[in-house]
């Protein structure tokens, strides 16, 4: 018999909206299947920027599943004391950023499967 260990981040979105410090969770890939980047930041207030930001990356697994990068995203985040904490329910996009990984205003030449798609929908953007 297969045992299901659950996430405890979903457990803790779950609870929905509670109040600030709010943690987020965002995960990244090369495509829309498999997460190599994970993207962690604490947020006190509203229309705050993050007070603290982290990353963990994958080049083999999937972020989501790792079960230590999840082990240390627990960590961090219960570092703050999070009333709240949100995670996102998609992969949001390339894991390089713009301007670092490769110029601004281009695309990423590693990640062709977001070339042109709104990182929010996945659809094409015209």
């Amino acid at each position: 018999m297969k045992i299901k260990r659950r996430n405890p981040l979903k457990k803790k979105a779950k609870k929905g909206f509670r109040g600030y410090p709010v943690a987020t969770v965002a995960y990244y890939g090369p495509d829309d299947t498999r997460a190599s980047k994970v993207a962690v930041g604490i947020v006190n207030d509203d229309d705050e920027d993050p007070v603290d930001l982290k990353r963990w990356y994958s080049e083999e697994s999937d972020v989501r599943l790792d079960q230590k990068i999840n082990e240390e995203i627990l960590s961090f985040i219960n570092t703050y004391k999070p009333k709240s904490v949100v995670i996102a329910d998609r992969i949001m996009g390339c894991p390089h950023e713009e301007g670092i990984d490769y110029p601004d205003g281009e695309k990423c030449p590693k990640c062709q499967h977001w070339a042109g798609r709104d990182r929010f929908t996945g659809e094409f953007i015209h």
